[in-house]
């Protein structure tokens, strides 16, 4: 995600940071450094200017040149601008209560995503309390209809649809099934074009007319950089956008569409696409995609991740596996497959403050895990719960049996006797234990308090 970019703000942030002095031609280089970077990352001409010019004119006042951290200050100057050129804060859907009907009509070019960020937004609506339908109107792509029936039954999400090629009358239909069926929240999924005509656009228009809807998104793909901002420049002309929707974020190693899209349109950008999975939406926080640009890592989305992922139940159990000092392979296994489920290692290792930088310079091997899994269950029950009985025929047969070495078993359970040795300690520890168990068992969690403590402060 966003690989160039943060690779080079990070490296920047590195020399400039250690600073006990910034000088006027210190501030000119590094501003020449930032500017070639968003050039390279697709960055909007005009959008380059201006943070190039607000960033030497905020650089060069007395409270930089005179802080106490020159480079500290100039750094956080770096940061805020990132920030509003992202859209300075998170910006929520805006529906109504759910005693009555809101209508979410999404837009967008074909190949776009329109059709899978439908049924991830009903996903996470759904999750909130709401009671979504999604409505097929995308009549003209071969197998859409099908496609958006296939992913609603997926997330027991009911799916509006008709035998006709007439868009608008299936969308105004759908409106008063809804409302027979007590489904507080319509997400139209519209028919896109490789590129825009002026057939597209009318039907767009006369659904919108029909159908009054409260939120009009655009569903562009982050990885067509400047072009994403052209087509939403267009939509919104003719539509008028309340929002928009990254897809392929996550694949996005340039950043371009993201840095200008809420500059150059003044539309927000309201969700990101991180994944393939259903639950692969996330909500577009500008001060957190800023932090990760400069290889500060993002510590609230990873426990936020952390919180949605864990069960508290058995953070509990493991609490008191800990206290016993009983913590197993099992045990272990459960913690791996926990790790997955909150995303790719890539993903997670640029959230983490201090490594993002790092770990994107090379691919991230993730078959070490697949590997350790692999061993632990090729074990038996008695095995996973003492690991001291596995002797050496025990290790050459769980070796055989998970397609690993020898060599390999050994390395693993070296690795759960430091982890085992870890728990301990921190159980130990009364007030760690306490933090990690609020942390990762869906506890309040004081945000701020906790970006700030790892750096994002």
């Amino acid at each position: 995600m966003l690989e160039k970019l943060t690779n080079t703000f990070s490296s920047i942030v590195q020399t400039v940071s250690g600073k006990s002095t910034i000088t006027e031609k210190n501030i000119e280089d590094t501003v020449e450094q930032i500017k070639m970077a968003l050039l390279e990352a697709d960055v909007n001409l005009r959008v380059v200017r201006r943070f190039v010019n607000a960033t030497v004119e905020e650089a060069k006042g007395e409270k930089v040149l005179r802080s106490v951290n020159p480079g500290q200050q100039f750094v956080k100057i770096i940061h805020d601008k990132l920030v509003s050129y992202l859209g300075d804060e998170k910006t929520d859907l805006h529906l109504k209560g759910v005693d009555t009907q809101s209508v979410i009509l999404l837009l967008g070019l074909q190949g776009s995503g329109k059709t899978t960020a439908s049924h991830k937004l009903a996903y996470r609506l759904a999750k909130e309390g709401r009671k979504p339908l999604l409505v097929a109107c995308d009549l003209v792509r071969p197998a859409a209809v099908e496609q958006l029936s296939q992913l609603g039954a997926k997330i027991n999400v009911p799916v509006y649809k008709e035998e006709t090629k007439d868009a608008v009358r299936v969308a105004e239909h759908a409106l008063d099934y809804a409302r027979k069926n007590a489904l507080d929240t319509i997400i139209v999924d519209t028919a896109g074009r490789l590129q825009i005509d002026e057939a597209m656009m009318k039907e767009l228009v006369t659904i919108k007319k029909a159908i009054k809807s409260d939120e009009t998104i655009l569903v562009a793909d982050a990885m067509t950089g400047q072009n994403a901002v052209d087509i939403a420049k267009t939509f919104d002309d003719a539509l008028g956008l309340t929002g928009v929707i990254l897809t392929k974020f996550d694949s996005d190693a340039r950043g371009g569409a993201a840095l200008s899209l809420k500059t150059m349109t003044g539309k927000p950008i309201l969700f990101i696409g991180t994944g393939e999975k259903t639950e692969d939406l996330e909500s577009f926080h500008p001060d957190r995609i800023a932090s990760r640009i400069l290889g500060m890592g993002d510590i609230v989305s990873l426990v936020e991740k952390a919180q949605e992922t864990v069960d508290k139940e058995e953070a509990e159990k493991l609490q008191r596996k800990m206290a016993r000092n009983e913590f197993t392979l099992d045990d272990m296994l459960m913690q791996f497959e926990q790790v997955q489920k909150m995303g790719s290692m890539q993903q997670l290792m640029e959230m983490m403050p201090g490594l993002s930088a790092h770990m994107q310079r090379r691919d991230i091997d993730t078959s070490d895990m697949k590997k350790q899994k692999a061993i632990i269950q090729s074990m038996t029950k008695k095995e996973r719960a003492n690991h001291l009985i596995i002797g050496p025929s025990r290790r050459k047969r769980i070796a055989h049996g998970s397609g690993t070495s020898v060599a390999e078993v050994n390395k693993l359970i070296k690795q759960f006797e430091k982890t085992k040795l870890m728990m301990k300690k921190i159980y130990r520890n009364k007030s760690a234990q306490a933090q990690l168990m609020k942390q990762f068992s869906g506890g309040q969690v004081d945000m701020e308090a906790l970006a700030k403590r790892f750096g994002r402060g």
